[in-house]
């Protein structure tokens, strides 16, 4: 894998992925010795160290303009409106032009995918980047599908990943279409990483997608949601703990989260169901009555609507 440098780049887009690569020959070197593992390397314009995002200076292993095609290429984000644009991002976008179509794989993580939309290996594919700039990016470049809610997405040999940490959960997936499932699960605890999530979950959980309410009262009962998913949620009974009537609270909830009340009870409660799948052994049945849902049939169309996926299948992926 070659990792692209430049002035400006996010820190943890590199170190992110490149740590789950390296815990992957790791993997290899213990169960496997002699299985050829992941050869990384580092390159920016001119060979130069490049001050990352956060101050840190990273030093690469070789001058861009000499770097190999690689099998597998990562592009990380930074800073700025299309990131690596300053000192250096004209020869990376112009390399990238040059030598990434011929790679086998072509990864971005969060807002990398401007520079890979930038020279032109985007156009007609379904992306996703940080959420944050989902919109810019579809705005500049109408040619490419932007998804802003999803983890990952890989469109035939181009991947694309959300913001940040994202970016491991994208490393992992190639650690197990190259390696094997036991392998990303294993450098998953390995990495104290929440599991595996797939490219079809999106970006934020309940709470991060709905504002916090600015009453007391109502931030209460976001917590209470969440704690109490199987219990009597409707609005009446959600106005009555609020001290409300029920007309009151719904436009004041709504007002203060930025979602309806059955929105955000919906979402508690999907939520719930995905962490009792992926943490525990309990069945379809069990989870659906933990989660609050009236059956598992109610369930599954949650899961169809908002994942793409039944519970079954989500559990395969992210269990």
């Amino acid at each position: 894998m070659l990792v692209t440098l430049y002035d400006g780049v996010e820190a943890l887009d590199v170190t992110g992925p490149v740590g789950v690569l390296a815990g992957a020959n790791a993997y290899l070197a213990a169960t496997a010795p002699g299985q050829t593992g992941y050869r990384i390397a580092t390159a920016s314009p001119g060979g130069s160290a490049v001050a990352s995002l956060s101050g840190v200076t990273l030093m690469p292993d070789v001058d861009l303009a000499g770097a190999d095609v690689p099998h597998t290429l990562l592009v990380p984000g930074g800073a700025g409106g299309v990131p690596g644009a300053g000192v250096g991002g004209s020869e990376v976008i112009s390399w990238l032009k040059n030598n990434a179509p011929k790679a086998e794989r072509v990864v971005s993580v969060c807002t990398g995918a401007f520079l890979l939309a930038e020279a032109g290996l985007l156009a007609g594919k379904r992306v996703t980047t940080h959420w944050n700039s989902a919109d810019e990016l579809a705005q500049r470049y109408p040619g490419i599908a932007v998804e802003p809610d999803s983890i990952f997405i890989r469109d035939g040999s181009v991947y694309t990943s959300a913001g940040v940490t994202a970016g491991i959960d994208l490393a992992l997936a190639l650690v197990e279409e190259d390696i094997g499932r036991d392998a990303a699960l294993t450098i998953a605890r390995y990495m104290v990483v929440f599991l595996r999530r797939s490219g079809g979950q999106g970006q934020f959980s309940t709470q991060m997608q709905a504002q916090l309410a600015h009453r007391q009262e109502l931030r209460d009962l976001q917590q209470w949601i969440a704690d109490h998913p199987a219990a009597d949620l409707s609005v009446k009974a959600l106005a009555q703990r609020a001290n409300l009537s029920a007309r009151q609270f719904t436009r004041a909830f709504a007002e203060e989260t930025g979602v309806t009340p059955g929105r955000y009870v919906a979402n508690a409660r999907l939520e719930t169901a995905r962490r009792l799948l992926e943490d525990t052994d309990d069945d379809v049945v069990r989870i659906a009555a933990l989660s609050g849902y009236a059956t598992t049939e109610a369930m599954r169309r949650a899961f169809q609507r908002v994942l793409g996926l039944s519970p079954s299948q989500y559990r395969t992926r992210c269990g």
